[in-house]
């Protein structure tokens, strides 16, 4: 019998890691392991981890998916980590950890990230800068937030790391960032895949920041070797490789086979977002909206982000005490509009638009639609409603999707999924699998090892193969479209009528 080899994909979240075995010859998911951790918020906006929370995490879910799966230790030829964007991890020169992680979701840092607009002299030439506009959620406030705020863990500063980099520095020693997740720190020109010196200088113009920047290494390359403490630990073979990784969104991207033009990918989590394959950068010069980032295979990945996707649905669950399956039987029994129930998600402040002091705001209550069915149809078309605003942004552009790939927890829902190709007027299918960046991660991995083994290669070779559609096909509602582009719209009215309120304290 021929032996069997796979790779691992490890998807680091907000909620909690992934953990996906993946056979290299036929792409099936052969085991999966799941681990929650903590996430401390303050009413400030702070919202932050602990690095060492994630590592355990790590370690549980590896060992439990090779455990399962009753395989030797050769045979899992490599470790691919996908990791939440945007989070601040500061090591000392020794490699230790100085405070918790500030995530991608934390606004505490909105005065650190306008400064930064500021000192590089305004939005337009922020833009031309590094390619992008500096929202709270980036990389760089929380940079200037720690110089500002925690000055003593500031001069500790030695080596800045994003969530994903961090689990490949404990897993092989090495810390490497690669331009898919560099791309979200505000700290590099996206169009160059370099490091911009005057964002560097921006950010302090005293200490040189560059010296805590890693090193940026091409998608494809191997990190490195497991360090023979850790392969241990895992129960895994010395010889076992490290891929770059990236960010959940690029590695979802490859999960959702979005390497190549023509296909379109919207992600239903914690955050939403919409993303696409572009063979070069797809800058916002106006206003910086659409986030220009490079990709994780080596080309660019165009993307919005709202703050608040599931966050709605899962607010709604838990005030109205009901499950994840009363949730769209709820919704189901409310017609389209929620019969004048419109949901301004901004729970967690928000991104795109760029509203950090933004509230949640359900309006149009009356004595008849202030019922849990009410507010559960409402939260799902809220949040496709915010997701839409990336939508129009990217037909703008010229990136016009013919049909988009949902992923997530939300796509799980049909109703939820149908209300999607209803806003989007869009054809949306689902993906066989449900764990797209773990099972970019795990992919990615494949290509690494591969091309160090066989030379370069397109990583279409492997998410041709293994990535499959999902059979249910949701075709957009020609009814439906029609009152949902009115109800969009009235969204967007109140979203801006209501920003003087937002902004004052």
């Amino acid at each position: 019998m021929k032996k069997k080899y796979y790779t691992i994909g490890i998807d680091s979240g907000t909620q909690s890691t992934k953990a996906v075995l993946m056979d290299v010859a036929t792409g099936c998911e052969c085991a999966i392991a799941v681990e929650k951790y903590r996430l401390y918020e303050k009413n400030d906006g702070s919202r932050e981890q602990n690095p060492a929370d994630w590592i355990s995490a790590v370690k549980k879910t590896i060992c439990a998916v090779v455990k399962s799966s009753k395989i030797s230790p050769e045979q899992v030829l490599g470790i691919g980590v996908s990791g939440q964007q945007h989070g601040f991890v500061p090591l000392d020169k020794k490699g230790n950890v100085i405070r918790r992680a500030k995530l991608w979701n934390d606004t505490s840092t909105q005065k650190q990230a306008s400064d930064l607009i500021k000192k590089l002299g305004g939005l337009k030439r922020t833009i031309s800068a590094i390619g992008n506009s500096i929202p709270p959620g980036f990389t760089a406030s929380k940079i200037k937030w720690l110089k500002e705020n925690e000055p003593a863990n500031y001069k500790k500063l030695s080596l800045i790391l994003l969530p994903h980099n961090y689990i490949n520095y404990w897993l092989t020693g090495r810390a490497v960032m690669e331009a898919g997740d560099a791309s979200g720190t505000a700290l590099f020109d996206i169009k160059k895949r370099e490091w911009s010196k005057k964002a560097i200088r921006a950010l302090d113009d005293k200490k040189d920041i560059s010296k805590c920047l890693p090193e940026v290494q091409n998608s494809n390359e191997i990190i490195g070797t497991l360090k023979p403490s850790v392969a241990k630990t895992l129960g895994l073979s010395e010889k076992c490789i490290v891929s770059t990784g990236g960010g959940d969104n690029m590695m979802a991207a490859i999960g959702t086979g979005n390497v190549k033009k023509g296909v379109v990918t919207a992600s239903l989590g914690t955050s939403g977002t919409i993303f696409a394959y572009s063979d070069k950068p797809v800058i916002d010069e106006k206003a910086g909206e659409i986030a220009a980032f490079c990709d994780s295979t080596g080309a660019w990945l165009p993307l919005l982000c709202v703050m608040n996707c599931t966050v709605s649905t899962e607010l709604v669950k838990t005030a109205f005490g009901i499950s994840t399956d009363q949730l769209g039987k709820y919704a189901k029994k409310i017609k389209p509009g929620a019969e004048g129930l419109l949901l301004l998600p901004y729970f967690s402040g928000e991104r795109t638009p760029n509203i950090p002091d933004g509230k949640g705001v359900m309006y149009g209550l009356t004595a008849l639609n202030f019922t849990a069915a009410h507010f559960c149809r409402a939260a799902m078309e809220g949040a496709a409603m915010s997701i839409n605003y990336g939508v129009e942004l990217l037909r703008s552009k010229k990136i016009n999707p013919k049909q988009i790939r949902l992923t997530g927890g939300g796509a799980k829902n049909p109703l939820w999924r149908q209300i999607c190709a209803d806003v989007f007027n869009t054809e949306c299918r689902t993906l066989k699998s449900e764990e797209a960046a773990a099972v970019g991660a795990a992919i990615q991995a494949l290509w690494a090892y591969e091309t160090a083994k066989n030379g370069e290669h397109k990583i279409e070779k492997w998410t041709d193969k293994f990535v499959k559609l999902g059979r249910t096909v949701h075709l957009p509602n020609k009814e439906n479209v029609k009152l949902y582009k009115e109800i969009y719209n009235r969204q967007q009215r109140l979203s801006e009528q209501l920003l003087p309120v937002f902004s004052k304290k």
